[in-house]
Order: structure tokens, then C-alpha cells, then sequence
């Protein structure tokens, strides 16, 4: 049984984002060696968020608006979490979206469905923050 593990950094430009990380988790995969096993990516901060989904510029415009029906930025009053910092809707966002992914590795591939790709939202950006790739198997 082999185990992997590397931090993927990410600091964006803008306070809302989403990244396609596919390519940095199979670069990950081919690293560990592992052929048949499981992977975890997760976000390691309360206002960033490891989800899977289709890589396509119409959804996640959609997943914005969504978002932004759900949980809004503004005003930042309108949350009591907001006081010393003005990101409550992000930690929202995040419960949303989801922590984590686990994804089979089959062949020493990402065992996805059609159009699945991983990818990091960032709700609360322009500050360094973590995603762990933990990767199990032989």
C-alpha cells in the first residue's frame, strides 16, 4: 500500500473563483505511483470549497448566480458572523459546494464519469489558502 500526499497553493485575483485543478491532481496521481486506489482533494479553509462537476463557462456562471441567490455578499450587516471580517456568505458558499472529493483511481486513472472534472471555488479570495491531495493505493 503506497500513500501520497502534496498541498496544492492557490491566491486569486478575485474575491469569487473557480478552478479547474483536474490536470494538478493527475499530475499528483502520476507522482504517487498508485494504479488502483483513492483519491481525496479537499479544501483545508471554512470559505473554500473541492467539488466535481462539468468543465463548462454557462454552469459556472450559473453556480454564481445561484450562489448569490443563496448565501449574498451584501450587505455584509445583513450576517452575524460579519464584524471583524465580511465573509460570512463565503462560508456559506463553501457548506454549499462541499469540502471534499473521493475519486477511484482504476488503471492509474481518475476513474471519472462523462464531463467530471474537480475544481477549486474559492468564495472569499486574494489570500493564499490550501487544498490537500491525499492519494491511497497500490
Amino acid at each position: 500500500m503506497k500513500s501520497y500526499k502534496k498541498e496544492l497553493w492557490f491566491e486569486t485575483q478575485q474575491r469569487r473563483q473557480l478552478i479547474n485543478i483536474t490536470p494538478k491532481v493527475e499530475e499528483c496521481l502520476q507522482e504517487s505511483g498508485v494504479k488502483e486506489g483513492l483519491v481525496l482533494v479537499n479544501a483545508m479553509h471554512i470559505s473554500a470549497s473541492v467539488f466535481i462537476n462539468d468543465d463548462e463557462s454557462g454552469l459556472h456562471h450559473d453556480f454564481e448566480v445561484w450562489l448569490e441567490k443563496l448565501a449574498p455578499e451584501k450587505p455584509y450587516d445583513q450576517y452575524k458572523h460579519n464584524g471583524f471580517e465580511d465573509n460570512a456568505d463565503a462560508h456559506l458558499k463553501r457548506t454549499i459546494m462541499g469540502r471534499e472529493v473521493v475519486v477511484a483511481i482504476t488503471g492509474g486513472k481518475l476513474d471519472f464519469g462523462p464531463w467530471e472534472q474537480i475544481f477549486y471555488g474559492e468564495f472569499d479570495g486574494k489570500r493564499k489558502k490550501r487544498v490537500l491531495v491525499k492519494i491511497i493505493g497500490a
